[in-house]
């Protein structure tokens, strides 16, 4: 096999390239001509025209509706992600709890608020937060909605994390003597995360997403509710969901961004320091002399040659 032979397949022959790019300028003269048809049909309806798009030139549409729009959406993001992440790693880890009188209301809580749409969670918060303090809030609904799912899709996130850990660490741990809270917090969830981090990003898309929602039935005037007053405003409306969805997708790639950079750091830091042995460097462990340590009793140790110990190398 070639050296350059990928792990899930070889490199392929001269007669599989040419077949890559035959389907590769087929595909590519399909896509060229899917756009030249949406931007025809736009075209058409004058959607393109400079009337359309020059109030993204007005800082006034920014200020008084878009960035107001977006900084509703990432406040009620943030607020919902900071507390959606302690709640959900505690419910993860309570449904690993020997105790059943912790972990069965653990378990009712997640596949409740799981199971529930977030926008119907916006409404009951709605209403439970309007009869409580006798106030409309939507920004309150918003965030109690988010938090309510999402905390409990992170559980089952957490958990799935913490299991993925082999079965021999915990093991090793309770051998030398470590409590099950030492255990979670020093042994686990340290690799867990790790392995679970690009699902928990995932579901923070999912929050900064679902803030569209509250607009939608608690009247929060997030990004996607901002951005229709503006449209209405301006009569522009597809090119303000355009703009609007390249804000959406140019968070999310921040967001993908930062995932990988803390998941990279982590993985380094795990690893831990590289040794680099030069090529003429002694490596017989047994020709070297080494010192073993030797316990002599309990809570107490010693240092002692190998040849002290009967364990002379020399031949």
């Amino acid at each position: 096999m070639s050296e350059r032979a990928s792990v899930l397949y070889d490199i392929p022959g001269p007669r599989a390239r040419r077949v890559n790019l035959i389907v590769s300028i087929i595909f590519g003269l399909g896509l060229a001509a899917l756009a030249w048809w949406v931007l025809s049909v736009l075209a058409s309806k004058n959607q393109l025209t400079g009337e359309k798009w020059s109030p993204f030139l007005e800082a006034q549409n920014w200020t008084t509706y878009l960035l107001p729009g977006l900084w509703a959406t990432l406040e009620a993001a943030a607020l919902s992600v900071v507390i959606a992440l302690p709640v959900g790693a505690s419910l993860g880890i309570a449904r690993l709890s020997d105790h059943g009188w912790i972990r069965w209301p653990a378990g009712i809580v997640v596949e409740f608020f799981r199971s529930i749409p977030v926008i119907i969670l916006m409404l009951f918060a709605f209403e439970l937060w309007f009869f409580a303090f006798d106030a409309a809030s939507p920004f309150a609904a918003v965030v109690i909605g988010l938090v309510l799912y999402n905390g409990s899709v992170l559980a089952e996130v957490f958990r799935a994390g913490i299991l993925a850990v082999p079965n021999g660490q915990t093991e090793a741990a309770f051998a030398i003597g470590l409590r099950k809270s030492q255990v979670m917090t020093i042994i686990l969830l340290p690799q867990a995360i790790t392995s679970m981090l690009p699902a928990v990003v995932s579901q923070l898309v999912v929050v900064v997403k679902d803030t569209a929602l509250g607009g939608i039935l608690v009247g929060y005037s997030e990004l996607r509710r901002a951005g229709s007053i503006s449209a209405s405003n301006y009569g522009n409306l597809l090119p303000t969901y355009f703009v609007i969805a390249v804000i959406y997708i140019v968070i999310n790639l921040l967001l993908g961004n930062l995932s990988t950079l803390v998941e990279r750091k982590l993985r380094t830091r795990r690893g831990g320091p590289v040794v680099e042995i030069e090529a003429g460097a002694q490596t017989d462990l047994m020709a070297a002399r080494q010192e073993i340590l030797v316990l002599d009793e309990p809570g107490s140790a010693s240092v002692m040659p190998q040849q002290e110990r009967g364990f002379d190398s020399r031949p």
